[in-house]
């Protein structure tokens, strides 16, 4: 009888099994619809500093979360001046103990002048194997993934072993007020063991389309801006003068582009270019694998500084990029300022960074300001347990993909959550080119491949770490 109800059952399951595999491919295309749905109307709402249009978009998003059967009190909208952040909790199966784990993105974008654009940047348009518009991989993507990515899960029932939050922020771009509300007075509605946060590091394609690696941001330099001002009595223009505000400041920013501040490395700025130097051809790639090794690391050095995607990995770097002088042609100045912005290697401080400047620029009587509240935050711990779980979600696409950590020079919402004490893993899940990069500029897109492979990976990635 054993025997008998084994080859039924076997029976059965063949019979059943063209079903249930229909079923299953019908589960994620309705998944990727929806996700294609909420980024088309995400794209055409446009939430840029100003319009006050994030509200618009976070309510537009709860509605999407309760028509997907989430209780009402597990979505949050907190106002923050005049944008919002939101927060959604998918709450854990009965009993579970251990801590939430968050994902982050943001609904903000950099604005975009319809004037400039092929297209126009408030429409999702595809075209060509494209994704255009403003805020498609920048960050709209990632939160039109993520919400239909919790919105299938809870679709089929799935229960996890710990809470999971979504948290999107309202002004990434700008003044990151919401993410510093997220992470002080809000603290316990997102409160995790770590947090993922969508909008960093990610896939890197060759020109051809293969795959080249997958970088993981773990930690994020301090960015913080400087104003040096040069002041003088001035006088008519007639009267030149030996001391002059333009003069001076001028001679200050002379020094400042001869200094290169002192090589810094890390645990994590080493084992990026231990795993990246095999992937790079030639005599950089030889050069990250000496200066791992302590090997001609002057020679190393010069090489490695010389190209602008990796002098900011190895210590902090400042540039100018605003200028102000004079307040008539007939007159001698009686101010020149500039702006002076940095991004700091974690660990040196900003009070640091501003005392070497002023040594480099050698002028006592030239007057500075800190903009802003710079934010600085530590590098994020090495977690064994979150570098395999991205890789087993990572490697059925990409078979052996190396997956490497990696220190950004820009800032995102982990600089706040990591500097209130949660550790932060930054990736994005879209695959591109270099020669594709348009965040913040024209004609952003991305490839569409993305969206379905994109969805495959959040969906295994966080099942895998809310399991036990």
């Amino acid at each position: 009888m054993g025997c008998k109800r084994g080859i039924y059952y076997l029976v059965a399951m063949l019979c059943w099994w063209p079903l249930l595999s229909s079923a299953a491919e019908n589960v994620v295309s309705s998944s990727q619809n929806k996700a294609l749905s909420i980024l088309r109307d995400s794209i055409a709402i446009r939430t840029v500093e100003g319009y006050g249009k994030v509200p618009e978009l976070a309510h537009y998003l709860q509605k999407q979360f309760l028509a997907a059967g989430f209780d009402q009190q597990d979505i949050q909208i907190l106002p923050v001046a005049d944008t919002v952040a939101l927060v959604v909790r998918y709450r854990a199966r009965p009993g579970a103990t251990q801590k939430p784990i968050l994902l982050s993105a943001h609904m903000d974008v950099v604005d975009a002048l319809p004037q400039d654009w092929l297209r126009d940047p408030y429409t999702l348009i595809e075209e060509d194997g494209y994704f255009f518009g403003r805020g498609v991989a920048d960050n709209k993507f990632a939160v039109s993934v993520l919400s239909a990515t919790f919105m299938r899960l809870k679709a089929e029932g799935y229960q996890p072993a710990r809470d999971l939050i979504l948290a999107f922020s309202g002004d990434e771009e700008t003044q990151m007020l919401t993410t510093q509300a997220l992470a002080i007075e809000h603290r316990a509605l997102i409160d995790a063991e770590y947090a993922i946060v969508a909008d960093g590091g990610g896939g890197l394609l060759s020109e051809s389309g293969e795959a080249v690696s997958f970088t993981i941001d773990m930690a994020e330099k301090t960015y913080a801006s400087f104003r040096v001002t040069a002041s003088n009595p001035g006088g008519h223009s007639s009267l030149p003068r030996k001391d002059n505000a333009i003069y001076d400041l001028a001679q200050a920013l002379i020094k400042l582009d001869a200094f290169q501040f002192p090589v810094m490395e890390s645990e994590l700025t080493r084992e990026f270019f231990r795993q990246t130097a095999p992937l790079i051809d030639g005599e950089l790639g030889k050069a990250m694998s000496n200066f791992v090794q302590g090997r001609n690391k002057e020679q190393a050095i010069k090489l490695l500084r010389s190209k602008p995607d990796y002098v900011g990995t190895l210590g902090t770097t400042c540039v100018a990029t605003l200028l102000s002088a004079g307040h008539a042609e007939n007159a001698l100045p009686q101010s020149a300022s500039a702006t002076i912005n940095c991004r700091i290697f974690p660990g040196v401080g900003v009070e640091a960074t501003l005392d070497t400047l002023k040594k480099v620029m050698a002028n006592k009587a030239l007057q500075w300001q800190v903009l802003d509240s710079p934010k600085e935050s530590d590098a994020s711990p090495m977690r064994k347990e979150v570098f395999d779980a991205v890789a087993r979600s990572i490697h059925p696409y990409f078979p052996d993909l190396p997956i490497i950590p990696h220190m950004a020079s820009g800032a995102s919402d982990a600089l706040h959550f990591r500097a209130a004490g949660i550790p932060c893993y930054t990736l994005s899940t879209i695959f591109q080119k270099s020669s594709d990069e348009f965040a913040h500029g024209l004609n952003e897109r991305v490839a569409v491949h993305n969206l379905p492979r994109s969805m495959g990976i959040w969906y295994a990635l966080i099942k895998d770490i809310s399991q036990e």
